[in-house]
């Protein structure tokens, strides 16, 4: 008896394969399809909150109940299963530790450090953005979370790009396409390896393979933002910022290069930033660079009790954490009622024995699961069985496979208002505004989209890879790559 059913007889549950909707393959996708209409609207109508998003995918997955033909303790048991699902859970652990991390360095005095940086140089306005957007792009690929990636740096860069003159939607866009540039690159990021292992290929060689790519897409967006990201206005609290500057906060990036370090050497996400925030904190009170209450301490009369930039890393993402794992959980009801199986059969109709139309349709497929599917990783789980289904049914490398999947999801995943990594960059600057800097801009979601270049140019790239084929692979017998597809 294997583990699953072992735990089933334990526990008196059953793993769900299927689930019957009315109306079918919309029914099953009618709670994500519901939580998408729900975030757009409010964000348009400038009442989005987070908690108000948790509302809303819990309203979704309860409507999609009275859809369900099955037995609606099957429906609550699919439901179950995917909020069980191990990407939920492994995004929600890297959003704390980042955000522990990101507090630790701000409390430092890092985001004064790099403003005096930007005021002393003349790095203000446009080029901070294009220099924010290299470094977030150098931060994603070595630590290989898109999502620790904006945390970190709408905590950090954020605010010390406004203070000298950054334009706020630019700035934001920089950070998230930043992002994009290490979630699609980085060989330990969890899409690249999803990618990879879903198409039966190696890391080194996807990443070797997609760097054409990246920088294809990376190019432009530098020189966009350099140009565009300037004409910001300095208000007179952010004149007090720059008037109190310190270089002591730049100590702070001390423990932002080990981490950075530690992750280029192969070690895990969490290791690194644990010794991140290990080598930052002794720091700060080696060098008085803060308080050591502002880290951690202990309050009676306050209702947390225990306060802190700790405890602000973890605490500013509880809603967000519970929000990520009911989207996965939609998404995976969505497996169950046979939306992908039903979308799949359509597409290949359309191919015929066209290569040019099994990439297109590959390519299609990947993004319109990310327009439902939030959570990049989650959509491209979603997609890859289709995705190997069809490419070795024509021959179609795997590599190409890989990367194909891998690019569309990495990009799409940061574009979207109601995407998860847009949510949360929002949330967190949020948070800044609330909690240190009252000044602070926030970017609307629904403002920000157009201008994350990375990923707008990735998708692009992709899409006319497919249609004029270029870099396009065959695969030979032993696994070879071929120009010219191999005969029969």
């Amino acid at each position: 008896m294997s583990d699953k059913e072992d735990l089933a007889r334990a526990t008196g549950t059953k793993q769900i394969d299927r689930l019957d909707f009315r109306m079918g393959a919309f029914g099953a996708a009618l709670p994500l399809v519901f939580f998408v209409i729900w975030a757009i609207t409010t964000s348009v109508l400038q009442m989005s909150s987070e908690i108000g998003l948790v509302m809303g995918a819990i309203i979704g997955l309860a409507l999609g109940l009275f859809f369900c033909k099955s037995k609606w303790e099957d429906y609550a048991q699919g439901l179950f299963d995917g909020l069980a699902q191990p990407v939920g859970v492994i995004a929600m652990v890297a959003w704390f530790f980042a955000g522990m991390f990101a507090n630790v360095l701000q409390v430092g005095g890092l985001v004064e450090g790099l403003v005096w940086v930007g005021s002393v140089t003349g790095l203000e306005g446009g080029l901070f953005v294009a220099l924010t957007f290299l470094l977030a792009s150098t931060f994603s690929t070595a630590v290989g979370t898109g999502y620790g990636t904006t945390v970190a740096f709408c905590t950090l860069m954020y605010p010390a790009g406004i203070a000298v003159g950054a334009e706020p939607v630019m700035l934001f866009a920089a950070i998230l396409a930043g992002a994009v540039f290490g979630d699609n690159l980085a060989p330990v990021s969890d899409t690249t390896i999803v990618s990879a292992t879903t198409q039966d290929a190696d890391v080194p060689g996807v990443v070797r393979s997609r760097f054409k790519y990246s920088i294809a897409a990376a190019v432009p967006t530098v020189v966009l933002f350099a140009i565009f990201g300037g004409g910001g206005t300095t208000q007179a609290n952010q004149a007090v910022m720059l008037d109190n500057t310190n270089p002591t906060g730049l100590f702070m990036l001390v423990p932002f290069a080990i981490v950075l370090i530690l992750a280029l050497s192969g070690h895990h996400l969490l290791t690194s930033l644990t010794w991140g925030i290990l080598t930052a904190i002794p720091l700060i009170w080696l060098l008085n660079l803060a308080d050591p209450s502002k880290i951690i301490s202990f309050n009676p009369d306050s209702d947390a009790i225990v306060q802190g930039a700790l405890i602000d890393g973890v605490a500013g993402y509880m809603n967000m954490a519970i929000l990520i794992l009911l989207i996965v959980a939609g998404a995976h009801l969505m497996r169950l009622g046979g939306t992908m199986e039903a979308i799949t059969k359509g597409l290949v109709k359309w191919i015929q024995n066209s290569i040019r139309r099994a990439e297109l349709a590959i390519w299609s497929i990947v993004a319109l699961l990310n327009s439902a599917i939030t959570i990049n990783t989650a959509a491209e789980i979603a997609a890859a069985p289709f995705v190997k289904e069809l490419g070795e049914k024509y021959k179609i490398h795997r590599y190409r496979r890989a990367n194909m999947l891998d690019a569309v999801t990495s990009a799409l995943g940061y574009i979207f208002p109601w995407g998860a990594p847009v949510l949360l960059g929002w949330s967190t600057i949020k948070q800044m505004k609330d909690k240190n800097y009252d000044w602070l801009p926030v970017v609307d979601p629904t403002s920000v989209f157009p201008f994350v270049f990375q990923g707008w140019f990735l998708v692009v790239v992709m899409l006319l890879a497919a249609i004029t084929s270029w870099g396009l692979r065959y695969e030979g017998k032993n696994g070879e790559e071929l120009k010219e597809a191999p005969k029969e």
